[in-house]
């Protein structure tokens, strides 16, 4: 799962048909795909590239929002992210350990252990799960996922690569998401889709801003 990089890889080399379709065809299946995601509730379990042997688990409400929770390893253990409206909220556990993995080191005092950063996305939080338009069928990767029948789709640009595992047939699902950056890979299960669930955001004392974050931490 590459949820905490928020990025879309490009353009995909992979072939441009599925049993005999078009590009045309896959960009259509991805918009039937990523609009019945968007509107659906569902649990998403497994991997991420972003932080070696973490877990990673992510529930989604059209309604209520976006949860991901990130642990197995000491760094990343409790860290949360959650996201709503457009703005995005990340534990100061996970932002530290997000940064040192790009090499900054930073301490979050204890009086900081539970509060979150926000920030505005400039779009809808469905694009955490999002395929990229720019996805092109993989027909030698098609699976059966979970006894349904998978079409890949493939989107890769540079080091990275996303297969993404969409039903076949409706609904219109994604069923499973397989990832690689940097040498690291990465397997994610999509379930529970239109399971009751709740997801709560963070309170308003519990949030943060970023330059009030650096402010409390004396980074200026």
């Amino acid at each position: 799962m590459v949820m905490l990089a928020s990025a879309v890889v490009g353009c995909g080399k992979g072939s441009d048909s599925a049993s005999g379709g078009s590009k045309s065809s896959a960009s259509a299946r991805i918009d039937a795909v990523n609009k019945t995601m968007r509107e659906t509730s569902f649990t998403a379990t497994g991997t991420t590239t972003a932080f070696v042997g973490a877990t990673q688990k992510t529930f989604w409400d059209p309604k209520q929002g976006y949860r991901m929770e990130v642990g197995g390893t000491p760094e990343t253990e409790g860290g949360r992210m959650y996201c709503k409206d457009g703005t995005s909220y990340t534990s100061t556990r996970l932002f530290a350990a997000m940064l040192a993995q790009k090499g900054q080191q930073i301490t979050v005092p204890d009086r900081l252990a539970d509060r979150y950063i926000s920030s505005d996305t400039g779009q809808d939080c469905s694009f955490y799960f999002a395929i990229s338009s720019e996805g092109q069928f993989a027909p030698d990767k098609d699976a059966t996922v979970d006894g349904k029948k998978a079409l890949a789709v493939q989107v890769s640009a540079g080091l990275g690569e996303d297969v993404y595992f969409v039903s076949a047939e409706s609904p219109d699902y994604l069923l499973k998401q397989e990832a690689a950056r940097d040498g690291r890979v990465s397997s994610t299960m999509y379930t529970d889709f239109g399971a009751k669930m709740t997801i709560s955001m963070p309170s308003d004392g519990q949030t943060m801003t970023m330059d009030e974050f650096r402010s409390a931490i004396g980074v200026g």
